[in-house]
């Protein structure tokens, strides 16, 4: 089989606005107190650019290459670091299973909410060993979607828990990668692996209202809904509903999200 990376969810604003929510500190935490002034930084998967912005602050007199396989989020990361004055940040149109730099070329890494995507991990992360000078880091971070939990148990986020999941592995992905990557690292041929992991927590009112909101809204206009008609896994009307799920949980007083991610630091 072709290694290939599909994006599942796609680039409709309502994914984008979850993407620009990231930061370095609510996303990448694990990895900061490893970053150093001058180092040379690879994010791979960079979206719009607000990790990669966070970690350019971060290195300083370094440099960040923010990667990416589409032109058009890339425009969009382009804009994020303008907009923030740094002048240390290049781009490229990257594959993460073939990357265009030399071996050895980056002290860091990074990878984030990136190998949940793609056909084999594992001949990912060896490419990003590869350009990875040796002792340097290469650092990833995933979601797990079935340890994804919620309260009210609204019968809808099942459905759409089922959806999600499905149509990602249609794609070639894997859905629940946050507890594989420690699996993944070793199967690269790592040896020194430090793995752990975070979560992101929605209760309070405003993050109970954009958490729902994006995700009532990307699952009745983004990619993964079209998919998800187009493959017979759901019909416009169980969207619908699973929208509608989506926002009795975010009125729900009481509701409670949380997002497991697993994580890994790896020397190479």
């Amino acid at each position: 089989m072709t290694s290939k990376a599909v994006y599942t969810h796609g680039f409709h604003a309502s994914v984008l606005r979850s993407h620009t929510w990231r930061t370095a500190e609510n996303s990448a935490g694990y990895l900061l107190p490893h970053l150093t002034a001058g180092a040379a930084v690879l994010d791979i998967g960079c979206g719009p650019g607000t990790i990669t912005a966070d970690l350019a602050e971060r290195v300083g007199s370094g440099r960040v290459t923010a990667a990416d396989a589409s032109e058009e989020v890339l425009a969009q990361a382009r804009r994020t670091v303008a907009d923030r004055g740094l002048a240390n940040v290049d781009f490229a149109v990257a594959d993460v299973h073939a990357l265009d730099f030399p071996d050895g070329s980056f002290d860091v890494v990074h990878a984030h909410q990136v190998l949940q995507h793609v056909t084999d991990p594992v001949r990912a992360l060896r490419e990003m060993r590869r350009v990875c000078r040796p002792g340097g880091l290469v650092a990833a971070r995933d979601s797990d979607y079935a340890a994804m939990t919620w309260y009210p148990q609204v019968p809808a986020l099942d459905t759409w828990l089922d959806v999600t999941r499905a149509v990602s592995a249609s794609n070639g992905g894997q859905p629940d990668a946050g507890r594989r990557l420690f699996s993944w690292a070793l199967r690269a041929g790592f040896t020194e692996i430090t793995p752990s992991a975070s979560t992101w927590c929605f209760a309070t009112p405003e993050d109970r209202a954009w958490w729902s909101g994006l995700w009532a809204e990307r699952m009745t206009a983004s990619a993964i809904a079209r998919q998800a008609v187009a493959d017979g896994r759901a019909t416009e009307d169980d969207l619908r509903r699973i929208a509608d799920g989506w926002q009795e949980w975010g009125a729900a007083e009481d509701g409670w999200f949380a997002v497991l991610n697993g994580e890994i630091l790896c020397r190479a």
